[in-house]
């Protein structure tokens, strides 16, 4: 490297932005993703031995996944080349492979390739990879926004580990703010700049677990907000909402409206109006509410107050949960709205949740009376002797596979638990009645 391109790439990292400056150089500074990263973790013990074989960081937007390649490149003695898979194409791939195989025959010297948004790379381009990733002239890094086990080739996944990055929490995205607000050399600790505390929670919120979208929107803040006479940047609610161009919402997910946001929701469900049931997901979602504590309480409602009147509800209600999982945010918010409106305009009736509550407070109460013998089991020696088993009736040696008998214990031979309250719920012939 000559002295310009040294002097241009130390420009380039002064201007860069302050997502980029701030760049964890070692593990140690990686903040996040403890369950790869953490203390002896299998990730780790590689990156810091060196001995990493190809993997595809699979993750949300602003999760570490280029980062974490920066790091490993900071830490390996392999040749570390990376590439786009927006701008670049199989032209470029080979040119890598070739110098790769070079190396490793003249000095045998590895080479990791980086290729950041894989999945970006046709079938074609992909399929380059595959025989030097075999053989192991190149060592791959792949990152990607989408489910590896869509967007990358069989061959070339089956040859890599995959590692998943979580968005980051709230006390992620914080350490995070306060690392780039001390730091004088790559952040903004040369500003006397004060965030207020409404400012740091709605700019902490608003990242949606993006570390890149805080750290940029802070930089944008403090270098657009003039001193005071004593010389500090005061960074309020006004300046970050501008900042992010997304306006506070009042909600706390700790706090009362928290609850009252998602009892509403629930309650709006309960009564049958998709419109509210949309409005407060739509709500808690923007406000940066965890979905997945919105799709369990889906969950429970679908039985709670649906139940037999709609089987299926509880079904999607379950399935909206795991689309949430396999696909994440934002694309799963779609997912959530259809099953809340399934479930606004399902039939309800709480006969479950009444049913399973009366058995409890009867067994509870030492209401429970012994089981009857024909009902006890005959599958041992000596049951026989004892009479176990003796009288009962095998319904599906009956027409319609069905037979009157006595199933509860005889103090509870006349208590019915499951009453229906809708003439949809789905019930066969009841031995009770």
């Amino acid at each position: 490297m000559d002295l310009f391109s040294f002097s241009k790439e130390q420009n380039l990292k002064k201007s860069a932005p302050l997502a980029v400056r701030m760049r964890p150089r070692n593990l140690d500074e990686f903040v996040g993703q403890e369950h790869i990263l953490g203390r002896g973790k299998f990730l780790r013990r590689a990156i810091e031995a060196d001995r990493l074989g190809s993997i595809i960081f699979y993750g949300p937007p602003g999760s570490g996944k280029t980062t974490l390649a920066k790091v490993i490149s900071n830490l390996t003695k392999s040749n570390f080349q990376s590439l786009n898979a927006v701008t670049s194409g199989v032209g470029d791939l080979r040119q890598i492979i070739k110098a790769a195989e070079e190396r490793l025959g003249m000095y045998n010297e590895k080479t990791i390739l980086f290729i950041d948004e894989i999945h970006r790379f046709n079938k074609s381009q992909q399929d380059a990879l595959l025989p030097s990733v075999e053989d192991g002239t190149l060592t791959l890094i792949g990152a990607t926004t989408e489910n590896p086990y869509f967007e990358i080739n069989g061959p070339l996944r089956s040859r890599s580990r995959i590692f998943q990055l979580a968005s980051l929490n709230d006390e992620q995205i914080e350490e995070i703010i306060n690392l780039a607000s001390r730091d004088e050399e790559r952040g903004l600790g040369k500003y006397r700049f004060n965030l207020s505390k409404d400012a740091r929670e709605h700019l902490i919120r608003c990242s949606g677990g993006d570390a890149r979208i805080a750290l940029n929107s802070l930089e944008m803040a403090v270098l657009t907000t003039s001193s005071n006479k004593e010389g500090i940047r005061e960074i309020d609610l006004t300046v970050i909402e501008d900042c992010l161009q997304r306006p506070a919402v009042s909600y706390d997910k700790k706090g009362d409206y928290h609850y009252d946001v998602i009892s509403a929701f629930i309650k709006s469900i309960r009564g049958s109006d998709p419109h509210a049931a949309i409005h407060y997901l739509a709500r808690m979602l923007d406000a940066g509410e965890d979905p997945r504590f919105i799709a369990r309480r889906m969950i429970v409602h679908a039985s709670e107050d649906i139940g037999m009147a709609d089987p299926q509800a509880l079904q999607i209600a379950v399935a909206a949960f795991n689309a949430l999982e396999f696909v994440g945010m934002p694309e799963a918010r779609i997912n959530l709205a259809q099953a809340a409106i399934h479930l606004a305009l399902a039939p309800k009736s709480n006969s479950v949740i009444t049913a399973i509550d009366r058995a409890l407070f009867d067994v509870r109460n030492g209401e429970i009376g012994t089981i009857p013998s024909h009902l006890a089991d005959s599958h041992y020696k000596g049951a026989k002797d004892l009479r176990r088993g003796i009288g009962y009736l095998y319904p599906h040696d009956f027409p319609d596979n069905w037979v009157k008998q006595q199933y509860l214990p005889d103090k509870l031979k006349d208590k019915k638990y499951y009453i229906p309250k809708n003439k949809t719920e789905i019930k066969g012939k009841i031995n009770s009645e």
